[in-house]
This record gives structure tokens, sequence and C-alpha cells, in this order.
């Protein structure tokens, strides 16, 4: 039975936008391990299914598609992201300092 992962990626640290954080992928899971090519020194992998990621724009799409091809899958939680509101006018409030007696 072929295992395979569905997720939603997170934005990369060199991402200032969230750009390509919408569609949900599925990836198979490889069969075989990464190890070192001897001649170049590239990482290689006998199993070609690593290399193959399925965009879909929902996950129950993802998931219908996992199904319908008797596949064992998991889907992660998609991470929420934490927003803290901010007002520009905060940068320049005047905190007074605590006395301490």
């Amino acid at each position: 039975m072929i295992k395979a992962r569905i997720y939603k990626p997170s934005k990369t640290a060199m991402q200032s936008g969230r750009a390509k954080t919408k569609p949900w992928i599925l990836e198979y899971e490889s069969k075989s391990a990464r190890c070192p090519e001897p001649l170049m020194g590239w990482t290689a992998c006998e199993d070609t299914l690593g290399q193959v990621r399925l965009k879909f724009n929902t996950m129950e799409d993802a998931e219908n598609y996992a199904e319908s091809n008797g596949l064992y899958y998991i889907v992660q939680a998609e991470a929420v992201r934490k927003l803290k509101p901010r007002n520009y006018g905060d940068n320049f409030k005047y905190i007074p300092p605590e006395d301490e007696d």
C-alpha cells in the first residue's frame, strides 16, 4: 500500500507574502532511503514517486483523489496564522516609567 501525506505548505522564511501557500499538496512517501551518489555526491533515491507533488485546491479534493486511488494518507493540520492587531501610532506612544519607591 502506498503512503501519502496531504498538507498545506507554510510560507518560507524567504517570503514576505503568502503566494505559494494556497494549494493543498499530496506527496508520496519514499519507499527507499536517500543516499549520496558515489560519483557526484548528489542525493539519490531509487523511488521516483518521491519526486511527485500533486496540487489540489481543497483538502477534500486531495482526500478524494487518495481514496479513489487506494492510497493510505495522513492529513497534516493547516498552520493557523496568528496576527496581532497593531496600530502605527503605538510606535510613538509615550509610556511613563513606573516609579520604584
